[in-house]
Parts: structure tokens; sequence; C-alpha cells
């Protein structure tokens, strides 16, 4: 049912993008939003692991420089049933962690320094179990291709304002019309992107508890 429904709102979201190219410039402009939209998913999968982990400054670890962490990721994949991902470390007092990867043969798990200083190991555990199920359930993908098209949508709309905000403009949505979209349709894609999110979160941690064994390591 989460697959099904997780479907449906990533269908939204393209049918979104779809509709705002339609509005900016007829049914040339859905055809435009769609080719640009397939341009930018293919960009993504072979590329959104390295962007992600060079963003915020992530340098991978091995068992001779971070043996706990490299340990503890080794164990809980094992017991997922996935293949070793590649670990991680930001230098970053602010507590978090990602998963990220286009399948999980090439996976990457990323934690901060601020998140195994200040969590024990059991609450450690529970957190990498939690990336491991994003990993095991190709969510680490699917986010990446939902954000990268709700930027998209963002960036048409604004498009819309310079190309369909003429009144002179019979094709475009007009100045009330390119207004609307340009406030409406990021804010949809943002919903949409919320409602994909929080479907995938209840899946990793049910999945995540399943795979730690301990389901209270998942709490706060």
């Amino acid at each position: 049912m989460n697959y099904l429904r997780t479907a449906m709102l990533l269908a939204g979201l393209t049918a979104l993008f779809m509709g705002v190219g339609y509005l900016i410039g007829g049914a040339s402009g859905a055809m435009i939003a769609l080719v640009i939209a397939a341009a930018t998913n293919l960009f993504t999968y072979w590329n959104s692991d390295r962007m992600v982990l060079s963003m915020y400054g992530a340098h991978e670890v091995d068992r001779s420089t971070a043996p706990e962490l490299v340990g503890l990721v080794a164990e809980l994949a094992g017991r997922a049933g996935l293949p070793m991902p590649r670990v991680f470390l930001m230098d970053e007092a602010q507590p978090n962690a990602f998963a990220t990867g286009r399948n999980p043969e090439n996976a990457a798990v990323a934690v901060t320094t601020g998140l195994m200083h200040q969590l024990s190991r059991e609450e450690l555990a529970g957190v990498i179990a939690h990336e491991l199920a994003h990993i095991k359930h190709h969510d680490t993908l699917l986010m990446t291709i939902t954000a990268t098209i709700a930027g998209a949508i963002s960036m048409l709309a604004q498009f819309g304002m310079f190309f369909g905000g003429h009144r002179d403009n019979n094709n475009g949505p007009g100045i009330v019309g390119s207004i609307l979209m340009m406030i409406l349709a990021p804010l949809g894609a943002m919903l949409v992107q919320m409602a994909i999110s929080r479907t995938r979160e209840y899946a990793a941690d049910n999945l995540g508890a399943r795979i730690v064994g301990q389901p209270m390591w998942l709490g706060p």
C-alpha cells in the first residue's frame, strides 16, 4: 500500500510539472517539461550521491580510520541482507545522518561527528538501521528525484512570470494566472514532496526496527 501511494504521489508531482509546462507553452510546453523531467532524473540517477556527499563535505572512512562506525554499519547491513555500503563521516557538531546512492549496490551512509558523540551505540545503531532501511527500499533515489522535480516545478513557475504574464500572450495564462501559478505550483510540489517523505519515513522506521532487533533503539 505504501508503494502504491508513493507511486501515485510521484505521478501527481510529474503531472503537476507537465501542467505548469502546459500553462506556459500549451501542448509543446508540456512535452518540453516532460523531456526536462526525464533529463534531470537521468542526471540525478547517476550523480546524486556524489553531489550530496560533496555538498556536506563528507569524507569516506574505513575500518582503520573509524573501526567502530564501520563495524556497526557492516553488522547492520548483514542483518538487512544488504551489500556493505560506503561509510562517510561529516565534521559537523549538529547530529545528522543520511543515506544516498542510486541502488543498494552503490549506496553510502553518512553520519556527523556530532551524532556519534551524542548518541549511545544502541541509539546510533537505530539511526543507521533506519538509513539502511531507506537503502533497501530504494528511497534514496526516490527522494532525490522527488526533490529534483519539486525544484524544477518552482523554477518553471518562475519562468511563467516572464513567458506567460503579458497581456498580448494568448498562449500563456496571463498575469493573474502567472501569479497564481508562481505561488500555487511550488506550494503543491512541496506538499506532495512532504507526503512522499512521510510515507517513506514510516516505512523506514518499520523496517529499521526489524533490522536492529530493538524497536526502542529508534526512539528519541
